[in-house]
């Protein structure tokens, strides 16, 4: 078997404007990248009629809505052209799993970039949310968060077998998480076996970076310890994500 190929930003970089290319064919994908989270936190702002209540809830679900659209776009896109054949003939070219996957994270980084800003933008805008400092780190993690479900996408297609499938990793991946971040219920009033399992799931660091965020604007060294974790799974979803793809041999 031949040795993996060294990291070419070239390659990474060719990758990431295919699938640029690809989701400008695709005006609905981007409509769902970009207007869903937004739209959510519209409704969120008004089911929440407490501006104090807002203001306490709302980064976390900036955090929270980007990463399960980012998961689920992330997943069906990549089951997509996992079935068509296309990763396989990726392979079969000059192209080493960390330029294929670096270029994936690279593209939708950007449209994470994108996404979050955009929320970012219309929650402290229009929809009034304050908080006790700059917009600048939220951002920050909340594109983090982003990149995060679309790594969690990327390593879930890999177990399903069509788009559907790719879907239904949504529910039983992300639902569970959400129920145990700490978003329902805090996590300290919790039993010890479901602490447990809060403990080791991406999505509960994710939200106590965005709750640490709303209630002070320095950054703390449990804040910064919640952030190491977010790129760790991070690094850990894409390193799961190479391992399942298979390079064609002749």
């Amino acid at each position: 078997m031949a040795a993996e190929r060294a990291f070419s930003p070239v390659l990474a970089s060719a990758t990431a404007r295919r699938v640029l290319t690809q989701l400008r064919h695709d005006p609905r994908t981007i409509a769902m990248m970009l207007a869903v989270p937004a739209v959510l936190m519209i409704l969120l702002r008004y089911v929440l009629s407490n501006p104090l209540l807002l203001n306490r809830l709302a980064p976390a679900y900036i955090g929270v809505f980007p990463f399960v659209i980012m998961f689920i776009v992330a997943a069906i896109t990549t089951q997509r052209e996992r079935a068509r054949g296309t990763l396989e003939r990726l392979m079969a070219m000059p192209l080493g799993k960390l330029d294929l996957l670096a270029g994936y994270a690279m593209a939708f980084g950007l449209m994470a970039c994108a996404q979050v800003i955009l929320v970012v933008v219309i929650s402290l805008t229009w929809l009034g949310v304050a908080l006790p400092g700059s917009a600048v780190p939220l951002a920050v993690i909340a594109v983090l968060d982003a990149i995060l479900g679309m790594a969690s996408g990327l390593f879930a297609s890999a177990f399903a077998r069509t788009e559907f499938q790719a879907v239904q990793f949504m529910p039983a991946f992300v639902l569970p998480q959400a129920l145990l971040c700490g978003l329902v219920v805090p996590r300290e009033h919790m039993t010890p076996v479901l602490q447990w399992l809060s403990d080791v799931l991406p999505l509960t660091y994710a939200v106590d970076a965005m709750q640490r965020l709303a209630g002070t604007a320095a950054w703390t060294a449990a804040l910064v310890a919640d952030v190491a974790i977010i790129v760790a799974f991070i690094i850990a979803a894409l390193a799961g994500g190479a391992l399942t793809l298979r390079r064609q041999t002749a």
